[in-house]
């Protein structure tokens, strides 16, 4: 992590880097839907953890100097049933206006931390 990612509200993990800007790309880890203490936010809840994935990826986004516009490519990883990935993408559209990017939305066994229902990932380029 760096002081920028802790300054925005990015919880602290050891040994972690949320993004590394090379050139005209920034190369993310997949975004959790972590508050600022670490915790999860509303486990088991596939909107609501979409949501803030997406808000970190925001946070994530500006501090390296980019933007929403610029993300090129979204994979959505999602635990549970049909409903779930439903719920999730629902997340996804509204975050994009209904532009979304060129996606996969994928069902999962597992995500890292107990409760973790989403994690996303994305490819950023700016044009």
């Amino acid at each position: 992590m760096n002081e920028a990612e802790t300054a925005a509200g990015l919880p602290s993990t050891p040994h972690y880097q949320y993004a590394q800007r090379v050139g005209s790309q920034l190369f993310l880890a997949g975004q959790v839907p972590q508050a600022t203490d670490g915790s999860i936010v509303a486990p088991g809840n596939p909107c609501a953890q979409a949501s803030q994935c997406l808000a970190n990826l925001s946070k994530v986004l500006s501090i390296h100097g980019f933007a929403a516009p610029d993300i090129r490519r979204v994979v959505v990883y999602v635990v549970g049933e049909q409903a779930d990935l439903s719920a999730a993408w629902g997340a996804v559209t509204e975050y994009f206006g209904g532009q979304v990017p060129p996606a996969t939305l994928l069902g999962v066994a597992r995500l890292g931390y107990p409760g973790q229902v989403v994690e996303i990932d994305a490819t950023v380029v700016k044009g």
